[in-house]
């Protein structure tokens, strides 16, 4: 099959970043087509143009890669609302999508894997072969349909991670491998996050780094640890919602009463455009390669984002120009300065 993109991974990233966008399924549930939960992306079959709708705005806000919405679509998953039937349909339609879009400008498809919620790090063995199982079966129908990568993403536990990028070396495929970070220090079985990456490029991931869990403050103090310690390329993928310390992944979010705030009312938490830029050029700054967004990501996020990296995007053509505001123009002058487009008020 011929590819969208006539570069590959590895040429782009020698090239400079690569702009990445995920955060499908939460887009996508606040869109009222994906439901909260299960997350399960029933809207590849439920409604198709509304996944093409979404993967069109990431690719024309800069995006570089259009990833196949597969996240969740396993079978462990699928039985949870009844449509363990559809899994085949409902793969290659995420893939044959993706790839329909990126075409449009040229973008790299990716292949998605994640955390499955089958392994278990007390009988590795057993529960490896269900993970591998559910892994050769989806890659092996995104191969047929065409990718130019895998994206196995939102791991708790090495071992885990380990049996996708085995999987993906075993098709030939390029890997990029990201933990979700949930816990402070250490993934569920053990191990360091900064070792955790160290061991996925041992053993041939193309990229590793960290993805969703993590805002862009209690991202980035890890980020510089891991591009210290590896030698391949580092991916970046935060939540754009405001963690800190005493909440370093968003999962642990709560109002001032104490109740848990996520999935769903993090509004409170969001970051704003300007902050996810800020990140981008920090991320960019201490060597990351593959930055992006995840969980809670919209348009305007990764069209900052790729500005802020020196895009030109085509969804530049209408970023911010608040000089023109009917109100908010009025009277600015030589105090005022240029912001991503649009301008900040005078003092």
């Amino acid at each position: 099959m011929s590819r969208p993109s006539q570069r590959t991974l590895e040429q782009r990233l020698a090239d400079g970043v690569v702009v990445g966008a995920e955060g499908y399924v939460f887009e996508l549930e606040r869109r009222g087509y994906i439901k909260a939960g299960p997350y399960v992306p029933e809207v590849i079959l439920d409604a198709p143009d509304a996944l093409r709708q979404l993967h069109r705005e990431f690719l024309r806000a800069g995006s570089d890669v259009m990833v196949a919405l597969t996240y969740y679509a396993h079978r462990e998953k699928l039985k949870d609302v009844g449509r363990a039937g559809e899994l085949e349909h409902m793969n290659r339609e995420a893939v044959r999508i993706a790839n329909e879009i990126a075409r449009e400008g040229g973008a790299l498809v990716a292949g998605n894997i994640c955390n499955t919620w089958s392994y278990n790090p007390d009988d590795p063995v057993v529960s490896g072969v269900v993970v591998r199982s559910q892994y050769e079966e989806q890659l092996g129908w995104a191969v047929e349909e065409g990718i130019d990568f895998v994206i196995a993403e939102t791991y708790d536990h090495v071992g885990e991670a380990l049996i996708g990028v085995e999987v993906c070396r075993e098709l030939g495929l390029p890997v990029m491998v990201t933990f979700a970070s949930v816990q402070n220090e250490t993934t569920y079985d053990g191990y360091d996050y900064v070792e955790a990456c160290r061991i996925l490029a041992e053993h041939g991931a193309t990229i590793v780094g960290l993805n969703c869990s993590r805002g862009p403050a209690t991202m980035l103090p890890l980020l510089e640890q891991i591009r210290a310690a590896v030698d391949v390329a580092v991916a970046a993928q935060p939540v754009p919602y405001r963690t800190s310390p005493a909440a370093p992944a968003f999962e642990s979010l709560d109002s001032e009463d104490g109740r848990r705030l996520f999935p769903i009312e993090l509004e409170r938490f969001q970051c704003t455009r300007f902050e996810m830029a800020d990140f981008a050029r920090q991320a960019r700054d201490i060597g990351v390669d593959y930055i992006g967004i995840c969980c809670g990501g919209g348009p305007h996020h990764v069209r900052a984002m790729a500005e802020a990296l020196g895009r030109d995007t085509p969804a530049s053509r209408y970023s911010p120009a608040i000089e023109l505001h009917p109100v908010l123009g009025t009277g600015l002058g030589e105090g005022s300065a240029p912001i991503m487009g649009g301008w900040t008020v005078a003092d």
